[in-house]
């Protein structure tokens, strides 16, 4: 099925379904195909709390940049940081100091092309169309070069992405290639699906997404947990979305655990 839309990068396969133009569908966006769509009734169909999931993820970002701005970090690097939708990094951060700077990575080409078109008039801001679980590809970028100053603190963001990085890529190197080169004082904010919290809801999601171009690979706590060797935790840990520093008032259902998504943040030794 072809979809006439003007805002279509040339050459993308709208075929086959990717998981950042899910995630647009879910956030309730419009930058998705009807195959995209078509995937997303399915991840809901195994996972109807999937909305409230992407939802909760999202506002963890929000908060995970606000309280690293409070630190004083005022650059980011954006790993997966998919298609633009309100409440970007470089949105929440140049809201609370205009002179932050963020770097975003993504692969996916709809993703990129917004990007580009929303960044344009932005100094403050570029992409990098590389894949995440090449460190070196990303580090190694003019755009993260020119923009980034690696003598002072960077906050290193993974937001609902690490789960599409298979076991036999290393996620542990792949997080300690990006940690190295930062100095201390730089922080990670990691989320990601967890099959601790609804194992058989979980063992759906997996089902679904081998159909699209990222097929997913839930952590437990502990594996999750051990991405942040080299920083020191910030409470309150590694802890369901909805549980992280959560904004008073939130309303986090009957059971933040239906997040079903860990995530926590982290500061470099």
């Amino acid at each position: 099925m072809v979809e006439p839309n003007d805002w279509v990068p040339e050459g993308i396969d709208m075929e086959r379904p990717s998981a950042a133009r899910l995630y647009d569908y879910l956030l309730g966006g419009g930058h998705n195909f009807a195959h995209d769509r078509d995937l997303a009734h399915r991840f809901l169909k195994a996972q109807p709390n999937g909305r409230e999931i992407a939802r909760h993820n999202r506002a963890f970002l929000r908060r995970s940049v606000l309280f690293m701005i409070s630190q004083g970090v005022r650059q980011f690097l954006d790993l997966g940081s998919g298609i633009p939708t309100v409440g970007n990094v470089h949105e929440i951060a140049q809201d609370a100091d205009p002179t932050a700077r963020v770097v975003y990575v993504d692969y996916e080409e709809v993703a990129y092309a917004h990007s580009v078109m929303m960044l344009k008039d932005n100094p403050g801001a570029t992409i990098v169309q590389a894949d995440m679980a090449v460190p070196d590809q990303v580090l190694g970028a003019p755009e993260t070069q020119a923009l980034l100053d690696f003598d002072e603190p960077i906050g290193l963001i993974t937001a609902g992405v690490f789960h599409f990085v298979a076991p036999d890529k290393d996620p542990a190197r792949i997080v300690a290639r990006y940690r190295d080169p930062m100095v201390a004082g730089s922080y990670l904010a990691l989320s990601q699906f967890t099959r601790d919290l609804m194992p058989e809801e979980m063992d759906r999601i997996v089902e679904v997404m081998k159909t699209s171009r990222d097929p997913m690979y839930p952590r437990t706590l502990a594996e999750i947990t051990a991405l942040f060797d080299g920083y020191d935790l910030v409470e309150p840990g590694v802890v369901p979305t909805a549980l992280w520093q959560p904004d008073a008032g939130l309303d986090d259902g009957d059971d933040p655990g239906r997040a079903g998504i860990y995530a926590g943040v982290g500061r470099k030794r």
